[in-house]
């Protein structure tokens, strides 16, 4: 399956479920970037538009790149009401966006899908000279008992999960992406609080999970339903994040 067609069955879910980012991000770029209302950002890889929103909220124009259709249509629908939100057909490599037009590039829980010289040669060229870019993810963190039990469903009934474990970026990968002294990082705590519904939703918006009909997917119920069922407080469980955000220009 291609990557940019990976979660078209799963928006609904990826909508719903998925972690949203912490308010404090917009105050912390308007430090390291001179984020303002007035900047014009690119979202690559941009989904159903969560990492678009707190740019929205915060009054920027936001281009929103996204080659799968079912996404971007729902990103179209979710975020219709700002009027400064413009859906784009295009990729991170080739986002069809105009020469030096962006002031900010974000990539939020996507750049691991890109070809990063390629990329890089487009944030250059999309980019205004003094443009930043930010990439950021929501990092699943597995410390806590129910943590580990969810991370060991993954490798147990993952259909390709090992495979998107290589793919984990960090600062060692991105130094060689950003011009070099200009990459700074920061970390935020982010968490979920699921009940068991809504914690088989948040399964089932990963790529590299069975869905209906595929012959993992009941086993793989079962084991979720016992690991809520263990490890459950008051009827919910919670997925801790680290948000990292990598910052720099290129």
């Amino acid at each position: 399956m291609k990557n940019t067609e990976r979660f078209s069955t799963r928006v609904n879910n990826y909508i719903k479920y998925r972690p949203h980012y912490p308010v404090a991000v917009i105050p912390y770029l308007e430090t390291a970037t001179g984020l303002t209302r007035q900047t014009i950002v690119a979202d690559i890889g941009a989904g159903t538009g969560i990492s678009a929103q707190p740019f929205l909220d915060n009054g920027n124009k936001v281009y929103a790149v996204e080659p799968n259709k079912e996404m971007r249509e729902a990103a179209e629908k979710l975020l219709n009401r700002y009027a400064d939100f413009i859906a784009v057909n295009g990729t991170a490599e080739h986002t069809t966006l105009p020469d030096a037009s962006i002031d900010l590039v974000v990539a939020g829980t996507a750049f691991h899908w890109f070809d990063q010289q390629a990329t890089a040669a487009e944030f250059r060229r999309i980019g205004r000279k003094e443009a930043w870019v930010v990439l950021m993810w929501n990092v699943r963190q597995a410390e806590l008992p129910f943590e580990k039990g969810y991370e060991k469903l993954l490798h147990q009934f993952g259909t390709d999960y090992k495979d998107m474990e290589h793919r984990n970026v960090g600062s060692s990968q991105l130094s060689s992406f950003f011009q070099p002294g200009t990459m700074q990082e920061k970390v935020f705590q982010n968490a979920q609080l699921f009940d068991f519904a809504a914690l088989k939703g948040r399964l089932l918006s990963s790529s590299y999970v069975p869905e209906e009909g595929h012959p993992s997917h009941i086993p793989m119920m079962h084991a979720l339903e016992d690991l809520f069922q263990k490890y459950k407080e008051q009827g919910m469980v919670k997925f801790h994040y680290e948000t990292k955000l990598y910052v720099g220009k290129v």
